[in-house]
């Protein structure tokens, strides 16, 4: 959100963020940018704040002359899709930017009621267009796709310290990402296990999370502790992904990932479990190597192939790396959303009613 906010042409675009808490990092950088950051203060969809809220939020739209709201996560999908459609005259979007299995408690019910709500629906891979045509009966035409942009002035190859965990002699097997049980990263600790001793190398897993104490058993128990290094999450994810031969993505659960494009905007050869919008980023054989998910020796396999044959595995680098800064740009995804919000906007069906 931040990112498209920032992005779009000022040229075209006033561009206002609503949110409940108007705190972080985020909200820095968009007040860095000119970028209006207002408050809803909204504690519990059980209070009387809600009420209160929807009231602010459609009086900030109707007073700012906002002719678009776009929703971002559940939560605000939840809150302000309604508010937008029934008391403004806003064109109302929202977004799904992962499988819903993963949507929390009541949200889980909530969300899917707003697809009739909502003029459009965007979605960041051809995976969850899928998704919500196939599971939730959305209509083809309320949904458009805007594929993630990254900032490929960061994320790029190049020379970079190595970590001191990581020494120069050792091939360099890691992930960056949440440590969440979706992402079945015991996959790859088992595959890791299985190949170790094909050449001196290290396994970096980096990121924070509640499975991080169940890795680090498994690591134990395999007997391949002194070879992992489990890296807190860090701001300097661009220097570990440099310092990276082989990236997996060994997710059971996935839509478009950031990590995985930004490994390979790295200069990463990336392995990725063959589920959600990996494929859409992977061309197996070509841009990297997918796997079944779950299967450890599947992955082994793949890990042992790319092992054996560098100049394979720097190929597959090299391409996976092309694709990424010819396709997925900051700009690129800023340039879609401007047109898809102006698609929007000059269309007749703009009824208060339901669609």
């Amino acid at each position: 959100m931040t990112e498209i906010a920032c992005g779009l042409d000022r040229c075209r675009f006033e561009p206002h963020v609503g949110c409940f808490k108007a705190q972080g990092i985020r909200g820095d950088e968009l007040r860095a940018a000119g970028v209006p950051v207002v408050e809803f203060p909204v504690h519990s969809f059980r209070s009387a704040s809600v009420l209160h809220g929807a009231w602010q939020l459609a009086r900030y739209i109707r007073q700012q002359n906002i002719q678009l709201v776009h929703t971002f996560d559940y939560p605000m999908t939840t809150f302000a899709v309604s508010v937008a459609r029934t008391a403004t005259r806003a064109v109302v979007v929202s977004s799904q930017r992962a499988h819903r299995e993963l949507i929390p408690g009541i949200y889980a019910s909530l969300v899917p009621m707003t697809d009739r709500w909502a003029h459009a629906i965007v979605v960041n891979c051809e995976f969850l267009k899928r998704h919500l045509i196939d599971d939730y009966g959305v209509s083809v035409g309320k949904i458009r796709l805007c594929y993630n942009g990254i900032d490929l002035n960061r994320f790029h190859p190049g020379p970079s310290l190595r970590p001191a965990a990581l020494p120069d002699g050792a091939l360099a097997i890691g992930v960056v990402c949440a440590l969440r049980p979706e992402k079945g990263l015991l996959t790859l600790v088992e595959a890791f296990a299985r190949v170790r001793g094909l050449t001196p190398m290290k396994l970096a897993i980096v990121g924070s999370g509640p499975v991080l104490g169940q890795l680090e058993a498994r690591a134990a128990e395999l007997g391949i502790m002194e070879d992992c290094v489990f890296q807190p999450a860090t701001q300097s994810v661009a220097d570990w992904l440099r310092a990276m031969d082989i990236f997996v993505l060994p997710s059971l659960s996935e839509a478009l990932s950031n990590s995985l494009m930004e490994a390979m905007a790295c200069g990463c050869c990336a392995v990725a479990s063959n589920i959600g919008g990996n494929p859409e980023l992977i061309v197996d054989g070509e841009r990297g190597v997918l796997f079944e998910r779950g299967n450890a020796d599947a992955l082994a396999a793949a890990l042992r192939t790319l092992i054996e044959n560098e100049s394979h595995r720097k190929e597959l680098a090299a391409n996976g790396t092309r694709f990424i800064r010819e396709r997925f740009s900051l700009t690129c995804a800023a340039e879609r959303m401007g047109a898809i919000y102006e698609e929007l906007l000059n269309s007749n069906d703009h009824s208060p009613w339901l669609s």
